[in-house]
């Protein structure tokens, strides 16, 4: 993916990976768009990024995803980059009850909303010169933690969309890259102190390196250990990472 001279609109822009990629990708020359469900967070990035913009998006929300494509479109027509990159993490208990709130909750945001921000820009996207869908998935899409067990399917499933919508636009201009984060410094499940977690900067470097170069996937040095790990050994590295899972949050 070339690095300067795009106009990005990046899901999930306020906080985390998402403001950080969108701050990196602002500071080498893009037109940045960054979209979120609250207006005061995303004044306070845009204030602190003059030149950035900002559209109210609910990305479990069809009619709020239809309209901001619009918006998209008509607003930033040069448009040529969508970042999917808005999720939510929470723990859950596979081996018990599923709250149905916390499991429509996350599959709305993490699976559905990207999915069907795609779709609604897919096609404005197929007429931009250098056109990039990326999704930003994680090492658990191919390593679950069982402590996130519905988030982590979440994750898994948008790794198979990746593939699927890669190979059908195989003919035409738009690139289909998927980014797969390691455990990070984030507010999700509270990582922010987690000395175990890699800090967001050093992320943000690495992947910014990486983004440049023409591959598909998105994957720093912690995370390819992860994403090499399906195959015959795949269930006991499993239970070795859960195990120790367990041990770091007291499980």
């Amino acid at each position: 993916m070339k690095l300067s001279g795009n106009t990005i609109f990046i899901t999930g822009g306020t906080s985390g990976i998402g403001r950080a990629l969108a701050e990196a990708l602002h500071q080498r020359g893009n037109k940045v768009i960054i979209g979120g469900r609250r207006r005061s967070h995303l004044d306070e990035v845009v204030a602190a990024n003059p030149g950035m913009a900002a559209v109210e998006l609910d990305i479990t929300d069809p009619a709020s995803i239809e309209r901001v494509a619009a918006q998209l479109i008509a607003a930033h027509p040069d448009l040529n980059v969508l970042i999917n990159n808005a999720g939510v993490m929470q723990p859950d208990d596979a081996a018990g009850h599923i709250d149905d709130a916390l499991l429509v909750s996350t599959i709305d945001t993490n699976l559905l909303g990207p999915i069907r921000m795609t779709s609604a820009l897919i096609d404005h996207l197929k007429t931009r010169n250098d056109a990039v869908v990326a999704y930003t998935s994680s090492v658990l899409a191919f390593v679950p933690l069982a402590l996130t067990a519905v988030y982590s399917s979440t994750k898994a499933a948008v790794h198979s969309y990746v593939l699927s919508q890669r190979f059908m636009l195989r003919d035409t201009g738009v690139r289909v890259l998927e980014i797969a984060p390691p455990w990070v410094r984030t507010d999700l499940m509270n990582s922010r102190e987690a000395e175990q977690a890699m800090p967001l900067d050093a992320f943000i470097e690495e992947t910014m390196a990486v983004l440049g170069t023409d591959t598909d996937e998105v994957l720093v040095e912690a995370a390819k250990a992860f994403r090499a790990n399906p195959g015959p050994g795949e269930h006991d590295f499993v239970n070795g990472f859960n195990a120790g899972a367990m041990e770091i949050f007291g499980r």
